[in-house]
């Protein structure tokens, strides 16, 4: 099995687990990157609040919508990646150590090789599994508007603002088909790459990521290797700790593309204010400045940094573990074979 094969399953593995952790709150963060209601009155509810709110109106079922084909997308995505991260990985490698053979450089992948090699593995990965996480994003953002709830009976939460949701026990279900099927009616085929251009410049987000991850990584190890003569073993409490601090770091600086992406891929206003109708891309992020200002950019952030920075900490933490197991398995399984008698 090659390396590149052992990272891209341990990677959809660690992406599986970590989605299964943090699944409520991405689907709180996604309804609160999409709410659209422009008045500047409304009280802001907290993460806690209002998932709770959306359990008693809509049931536990809610906080879980869309799971399965965002489980799909995770294992799609984080084995896209990072199977395609080691293949670029392991060439940006291979030319550093012919460069150094001509008299440059260490031998080492830089900074900025990192960061192309990052990049790289992110634009392959939008552009395979984008259909998936359209799909994911409609039924996180899936509310009811037939038999209304009177608006002084509870603070409304919903996509649109002049939609008005059920009670739990009103709602039909809404599954994975019925999203493909809203997608393709409204824009056909193309519909399910809406929000690949934003998405494709957040490959920013794990490249920068991956970019601060290795750098710190390879700082605690050349550390360690001192300390320790030679012994650069890193625990997984340690590569939680980095996992997170490096996801910190590019959400922070990401997080406007990701609601841009998030507005586009939601079910869209074809009717009433055109405020909350986007065209594309430009379109959406025009209209959020006049409308909302940047403060549109952020919403929900809070809560985005919870979620990805623990999913992202579970991920590396469960894919380094997933990557030594299977090499250690591996590796028992040659000697045996080696040792062997005829």
């Amino acid at each position: 099995m090659s390396d590149a094969l052992i990272n891209g399953l341990s990677g959809a593995g660690g992406g599986i687990i970590a989605q299964l952790i943090t699944y409520p709150l991405q689907t709180v963060n996604t309804r609160q990157q999409t709410e659209r209601d422009l008045k500047k009155e409304k009280r802001k509810l907290g993460t806690i609040e209002e998932m709770c709110q959306l359990v008693k109106r809509e049931g536990w079922g809610r906080l879980y919508g869309g799971l399965t084909p965002s489980l799909v997308g995770t294992a799609a995505s984080q084995g896209v990646y990072y199977y395609f991260y080691q293949i670029f990985r392991n060439k940006a490698e291979a030319a550093s150590l012919e460069r150094m053979k001509k008299g440059v450089g260490d031998g080492s992948v830089g900074m900025l090789a990192s960061l192309w090699v990052a990049a790289l593995s992110g634009c392959v990965n939008v552009l395979l599994t984008n259909p998936i996480w359209v799909v994911v994003t409609r039924m996180q953002t899936h509310t009811k508007t037939s038999k209304k709830i009177q608006p002084d009976q509870s603070q409304m939460l919903s996509v649109d603002p002049n939609e008005t949701i059920l009670a739990a026990s009103e709602l039909p279900p809404y599954g994975t088909n019925h999203a493909i099927q809203e997608v393709f009616d409204e824009a056909g085929v193309w519909g399910f790459w809406k929000g690949v251009f934003p998405t494709l410049f957040m490959v920013s987000n794990p490249s920068i990521q991956f970019m601060l991850y290795e750098t710190m990584l390879k700082k605690l190890k050349k550390r360690r290797a001192l300390n320790r003569k030679g012994n650069n073993g890193v625990t997984a409490v340690e590569i939680f700790l980095l996992g997170a601090l490096a996801k910190l770091g590019a959400t922070i600086v990401t997080y406007p593309l990701l609601v841009v992406k998030s507005r586009l891929q939601a079910k869209q206003v074809s009717t009433g204010d055109k405020r909350h109708h986007y065209k594309g891309t430009l379109d959406a992020v025009l209209k959020m400045i006049r409308y909302e200002g940047f403060y549109g950019f952020y919403k929900g952030m809070s809560t985005k940094i919870v979620q990805s920075v623990l999913a992202a900490a579970v991920l590396f933490m469960v894919k380094e573990e997933l990557v030594k197991g299977a090499r250690f398995l591996l590796t028992k399984d040659a000697s045996a074979v080696k040792s062997k008698p005829l």
